[in-house]
């Protein structure tokens, strides 16, 4: 077997082949857009490039194609109690065979260790944690929503026995969209709803740019708790949304406001996979024409969340819950879909995951973050469980010492949708000035 890096039309052709080749022999995989993957290793239209670098093989016996895999070295990414510079790996696909798995892993370890990598993280994506993140390890009797890897059961005995070991968790939770809201969250709300400086409502395509602004505020104070977050501007958040709104369904997306400001955010996307799993890869002319015709059939029947925040001084107020009841009976009389696929969240967010499970989700999928570690002074841990308060005190002894020093800091890389947001715990009552 031999390695070979890919520069040529034709490596990157089988690169996407031996994905597609591989995933089609089991039933409920969908076969990402090719588009999707190449962009990911196209410089001008990937930004970690700026910060970054990657690289990518395809691994041959004789002359067919039996596995790949992708290394990256992105320096704005941070896991919340790791000290030392870490590398990833991902778009591993790769036949039952050990022997060439490791010829794989070998191949990224050596790329990274020579430019100054102490571990890799992986599989994980050159770019944001809501795609092609993590390996899964339960779930596959579905289909995996937009950009939730999917991979064969037996990347788990490849990964574990080359000496990957897991990182962190990562869990998925859906329900029904006819199933009840729970009545904590229907007292909550309830107590918002007379306050008419309280409000909660879905976007308005017609004032798109307005509810990108409205994200970037919600966002950059969100997610200013966590260690693991950078900040958005207003400008990023336009493009993206414009981007974007060939897709939004303006009726699963929602903000709360407090006299007009920002302070909530429930951010939905329809699944992109009920009309990609018909393409095969591609999304030409012909792709979209379809595209636009099975989305006006409603073809599409379930959606998935993509991003969930709270303004920090609002979020043991149960603003969370009244938005969210606000949305599910707005989204329930619609009826134009069926299920509710919620975010990621990291088993070491439990904030996070009493919201789900508080909400009424049932768990549909788990993935796993693996870790290798090189340079055998770095002792392996599993990720910390997040403490927020410890974080917020840390955050400002930090900014004492800033300002002391005058030191700029780089900023953090994002988190995947809704796995780093700090939010009450479903126990938090509101307090006096909300009843």
């Amino acid at each position: 077997m031999e390695i070979f890096e890919v520069h040529t039309k034709k490596h990157k052709r089988e690169f996407l082949e031996v994905g597609a080749r591989i995933g089609s022999q089991f039933p409920h995989y969908v076969q990402p857009l090719d588009k999707d993957i190449e962009d990911i290793f196209n410089p001008a239209k990937n930004k970690c490039y700026g910060f970054g670098k990657a690289t990518r093989w395809i691994l041959k016996d004789k002359d067919k194609v039996v596995g790949r895999i992708a290394a990256f070295i992105n320096h704005q990414y941070k896991n919340y109690g790791t000290e030392y510079p870490t590398g990833g790996v991902g778009f591993f696909e790769c036949i039952d065979d050990q022997k060439a798995a490791d010829m794989l892993f070998d191949q990224a370890a050596g790329w990274l260790k020579t430019r100054g990598m102490d571990a890799m993280d992986g599989p994980i994506n050159f770019g944001d944690r809501e795609r092609f993140w993590g390996l899964m390890i339960e779930g596959f009797d579905d289909e995996p929503i937009y950009g939730m890897s999917f991979n064969p059961p037996y990347y788990q005995r490849l990964f574990e026995n080359y000496g990957f070991r897991n990182f962190y968790n990562q869990y998925y939770f859906a329900m029904k969209i006819t199933d009840q809201v729970p009545e904590k969250y229907r007292e909550r709300h309830a107590r918002f709803k007379n306050k008419k400086e309280y409000t909660a409502r879905h976007i308005d395509l017609n004032q798109i740019e307005k509810h990108a602004e409205d994200f970037a505020t919600v966002y950059n104070q969100a997610w200013s708790q966590h260690h693991e977050a950078k900040t958005i501007t207003k400008e990023d958040m336009i493009r993206n949304f414009n981007e974007m709104k060939p897709i939004i369904d303006q009726d699963i997306i929602w903000f709360a406001y407090y006299k007009d400001e920002p302070i909530a955010m429930w951010i939905n996307i329809p699944d992109l996979n009920e009309y990609f799993k018909h393409f095969k890869g591609r999304f030409g002319l012909l792709e979209k024409l379809r595209f636009v015709m099975m989305k006006r059939k409603g073809v599409c029947q379930r959606f998935t969340g993509i991003a969930f925040g709270v303004v920090p001084k609002y979020q043991a107020l149960g603003v969370d819950a009244f938005m969210i009841t606000e949305g599910a009976r707005h989204i329930q009389q619609k009826r134009s879909y069926e299920k509710y696929e919620m975010g990621w969240t990291g088993d070491w967010n439990p904030r996070m995951m009493n919201i789900y499970k508080g909400l009424g989700g049932t768990l549909s999928r788990t993935l796993v973050t693996y870790r290798y570690i090189f340079d055998e002074r770095h002792e392996f841990a599993r990720h910390p469980v997040i403490d927020y308060n410890t974080i917020l005190e840390e955050k400002e002894k930090y900014k004492e010492k800033q300002q002391q020093t005058q030191v700029d800091t780089a900023p953090l890389t994002q988190p995947g949708a809704g796995s780093a947001v700090s939010l009450p715990d479903d126990n938090n009552s509101a307090p006096e000035s909300i009843h």
